[in-house]
C-alpha cells in the first residue's frame, strides 16, 4: 500500500471537510484530474492504480490517531474525528479510465466534505505509481546531499519554511526521508502540512484552506462575492483560527479590492499561490497601508513553485516591510533529477444539495494562461469582474 492511513494527507482538507459540514452538510462536488503533461499512461499502470484505490476502502481512523488529533488540533471538535472513524473512501464513487490517446481520467462525485478528502491521496498515488511504471528510481544519498545544501541555506539566513510536499512527491519513502531530515536539522523548518508525519515525528501541522472553498462560493453566491463570503464563512467556522486567507482563486487584485478592514485586520496575513510575488508584496502593503494597518505585524506564506534561492530572495524583498513564511512542496520531496508530475485535482462542479442543478466550478490565476475551467465560464467571471484579460 502507498498511502496507509487516513492521515497521509494535508491538513487543510479536514480543516476544509468540517466547514463544509458546520456550513453546507448537503452540498455535493466533483473533483476531477488533470495531468498538465499530457502524459500518457498504460493499461498495467491503470490495473495498478485500481488496485492501489481499493487499498483506500481498507483505511481505518485508529483510535491512538484519534486521540492525537484531537490533542493537536483544538479547532477542530472531537465530533469530527469521531465521524472520520466511520469514514471509508468507496472506490465506487471514483470513476477512472484512459482515453484513446492514453490520457489518465479521475473523476470523484459525492457530498464536498467527503469528496475533499479524496484529493490528495489520489494525488500521490498517481505520482508514486507513475514513477515506478517508468522506472524512476530515487537516489537517497543525492536526495539528501541536496537536502543538506538547502538546510544549510535556511539555518544560514533564518528562513522560515513548512513541508507542503505531500500531492507530489516522488514517494512517501522520499517524503518520509526529507521530514526526518528536516526535523532533525533545520532549525526554522515550521512544520509539515502531512498530518501523519506530523504525529510521527511530532511536528506541527500545517494548513488553512485551499482554493477549492473559494471556487465552491464563487459558483454558489457568484465571483464578485466570492472572496468576501468565503472569508467571512471561514471566520464562522474558525473565529479567527487559521488566520492565512488565500489570495489568488480569482487573481490577487479582486482579492485585495475585496479585502475588508475587518477582514484585513482578523486574518493573521494572505497565502501567495501565483503570479510575481515581488510584485504582490508590494500590492499587500500598499492595501495594508490604505486599511490603516501596519503590514510588520502581517504575514505572507509563498508557496507556488517554490525552491530555496528563490524564497530568499523574497525573504531579502520582505525585509522591513511585512513578515514572510514559505511553503515548500515539491522541490523538498520530489527534487529527484527525474521530472516531477505536473497533476491537480480541482473541484470543477457543485451543487447546494442534491435537488439543485450543477454549477460549474472555476479559478483563475495571477499566472497568465493558467485559469481553469471552460473557457464560457472563465469569460463570464472575466466579464463579471471586469477583468479584460483572456485565457
Amino acid at each position: 500500500m502507498i498511502v496507509k492511513t487516513l492521515l497521509d494527507t494535508d491538513l487543510y482538507k479536514f480543516t476544509t471537510s468540517y466547514a463544509y459540514i458546520k456550513l453546507f452538510p448537503y452540498a455535493m462536488g466533483t473533483f476531477s484530474f488533470n495531468d498538465r503533461n499530457e502524459t500518457q499512461y498504460t493499461e498495467d499502470f491503470l490495473k495498478a492504480l485500481k488496485t492501489e484505490i481499493m487499498n483506500l476502502s481498507q483505511l481505518r481512523f485508529t483510535e491512538e490517531e484519534l486521540e492525537y488529533m484531537t490533542k493537536n488540533c483544538r479547532f477542530l471538535p472531537r465530533v469530527y474525528w469521531e465521524w472520520l472513524s466511520s469514514f471509508r473512501f468507496d472506490p465506487n464513487k471514483i470513476d477512472i479510465h484512459l482515453d484513446e490517446a492514453c490520457h489518465l481520467h479521475i473523476e470523484v462525485t459525492d457530498l464536498l466534505y467527503k469528496v475533499t478528502l479524496y484529493e490528495v491521496p489520489l494525488l500521490a498515488i498517481v505520482s508514486e505509481i507513475k514513477n515506478r511504471f517508468f522506472g524512476n528510481v530515487a537516489d537517497m544519498n543525492e536526495i539528501l546531499c541536496k537536502l543538506s545544501e538547502k538546510i544549510e541555506l535556511s539555518n544560514q539566513h533564518q528562513l522560515r519554511f513548512s513541508e507542503f510536499g505531500t500531492r507530489r512527491r516522488f514517494s512517501i519513502d522520499v517524503q518520509e526521508t526529507v521530514i526526518k531530515k528536516l526535523n532533525e536539522t533545520a532549525h526554522y523548518c515550521t512544520g509539515t502540512s502531512n498530518c501523519n508525519f506530523a504525529m510521527k515525528y511530532g511536528m506541527k501541522m500545517m494548513g488553512t484552506h485551499p482554493h477549492e472553498w473559494f471556487m465552491f462560493h464563487g459558483a454558489q453566491f457568484g465571483y464578485k462575492h466570492a472572496n468576501y463570503m468565503a472569508l467571512e464563512n471561514w471566520v464562522n467556522v474558525y473565529d479567527g483560527d487559521l488566520g492565512i486567507a488565500l489570495s489568488d482563486t480569482y487573481t490577487s487584485g479582486i482579492f485585495l479590492s475585496n479585502l475588508s478592514r475587518k477582514q484585513a485586520k482578523l486574518f493573521d496575513g494572505v497565502r501567495c499561490d501565483s503570479g510575481n510575488e515581488f510584485e504582490f508584496i508590494d500590492k499587500l502593503v500598499a492595501r495594508y497601508k490604505e486599511l490603516g494597518i501596519d503590514a510588520t505585524t502581517k504575514t505572507i506564506v509563498f508557496s507556488n513553485a517554490l525552491d530555496f534561492t528563490k524564497a530568499l530572495d523574497i525573504q531579502e524583498y520582505c525585509q522591513n516591510k511585512i513578515r514572510c513564511s514559505f511553503g515548500i512542496g515539491t522541490n523538498l520531496t520530489n527534487d529527484t533529477g527525474f521530472e516531477p508530475s505536473n497533476i491537480v485535482m480541482k473541484l470543477t462542479q457543485c451543487k447546494m444539495n442534491v435537488n439543485q442543478e450543477w454549477r460549474e466550478c472555476i479559478k483563475l490565476s495571477d499566472d497568465e494562461g493558467k485559469h481553469t475551467g471552460s473557457l464560457e465560464e472563465v469569460q463570464a467571471c472575466l466579464y463579471e469582474l471586469r477583468l479584460n484579460r483572456q485565457q
